[in-house]
Order: C-alpha cells, then sequence, then structure tokens
C-alpha cells in the first residue's frame, strides 16, 4: 500500500491526484444530497450532452489511470512528457466513455404556445370575437398568461367568459376559442 501511495504521490501522477480527490468530494457532496447534480452541459471539448459534473469526473479519473500507468514505463525526461500524453488520453477515453452517455441524458422539455391548446381561458378584454380579443390561461405548472384569441363564426364573447383553447395560429400568432362552460 505504500509503495502505491508513493507512486500516487510523485511525480507525474501527483498532478491528477490532487484533482481525482476534489472529483471524490464533490460526489460525496452529490450522493449525501448535499449538491444538485443537475447542471451545466459541458460542450467544450466536444464533451456536450452529459453534465459537466460527470465529463469532468471521467476526465480526470482516466487522465489520473493513464498518468499512473505511465509514470511505471516512462524514465528520464520522458517522464515529464506523461502528463500530457494522459490528459490528451483521458480526453479521448472520456469522449468514448459519455458517447453512450448521451442518449441517457434526459432533454429539458421547453414549453410552447402548443402547450395552451385543450386548456380553458378566461375572457379578460371587453370583447373577444373574430378581429381581436385576448384572454388569461393557467399552464400546466401553475404560471398563468395573457393571450390574443379570436373566436370563429359568430362568436362573441365578454370580459369574464370562460373559454376553451382548441387551436394556435402559428401565423397570426394568437389562439383560437370557443365559448365553454363549465358544469359546477
Amino acid at each position: 500500500m505504500s509503495e502505491f501511495l508513493h507512486v500516487a504521490l510523485d511525480f507525474p501522477t501527483v498532478v491528477f491526484s490532487f484533482l481525482l480527490i476534489v472529483v471524490v468530494g464533490y460526489w460525496v457532496v452529490v450522493i449525501t444530497g448535499l449538491f444538485d447534480l443537475d447542471g451545466a452541459d459541458a460542450p467544450w471539448l466536444g464533451f456536450g450532452g452529459v453534465p459537466a459534473g460527470v465529463t469532468l469526473s471521467l476526465l480526470i479519473a482516466t487522465a489520473w489511470l493513464l498518468s499512473l500507468i505511465g509514470s511505471q514505463f516512462a524514465t528520464g525526461p520522458l517522464l515529464w512528457a506523461v502528463p500530457a500524453v494522459a490528459l490528451a488520453g483521458g480526453w479521448l477515453g472520456t469522449r468514448a466513455l459519455i458517447s453512450p452517455l448521451r442518449g441517457l441524458m434526459a432533454k429539458e422539455i421547453l414549453p410552447s404556445r402548443g402547450d395552451f391548446v385543450g386548456r380553458m381561458c378566461v375572457i379578460r378584454t371587453g370583447l373577444a370575437n373574430h378581429d381581436f380579443g385576448q384572454a388569461e390561461v393557467t399552464a400546466a405548472d401553475g404560471s398563468s398568461a395573457v393571450v390574443q384569441v379570436r373566436t370563429t363564426g359568430q362568436d362573441r364573447l365578454v370580459r369574464g367568459d370562460n373559454a376553451l383553447i382548441f387551436e394556435y395560429d402559428a401565423d397570426g400568432e394568437f389562439f383560437w376559442v370557443m365559448p365553454y362552460e363549465s358544469e359546477h
């Protein structure tokens, strides 16, 4: 065990040993729940699609392992090249390891105007007809928005009326609504 510690704390492996201690500390904090893993993506150097904590952990651990192995085979002036070679090998190894992980990471679903289709709204302008109108609609997350609405045919809605959003017109940037009577 003392020989392993000697190699791990001797040049060139020591360059990555302290970084590896930081990585282990990071994962202890993540596992205990004191820190959230949902963090920034790591798009730099081709590591996009996987959280930066995972990517950096793999990069540092792989570089440390390659540095440990390289320190056993290199001697003299070649020993100074081991950290650079280990970092390059770690980068290549990390790219290979995270490639299958990209498909496992959940993509953030951004809200869109289409999410309001099928929801009930309340008319907020004095009148809503085929030319003009605004309504307040509540999203699934509880937030509300005032949106432009239009009615079809002869439907005329007034302030406070309930309406059902049944379609979004992307060209006109408004929602088609129809009268909606709730059954209380």
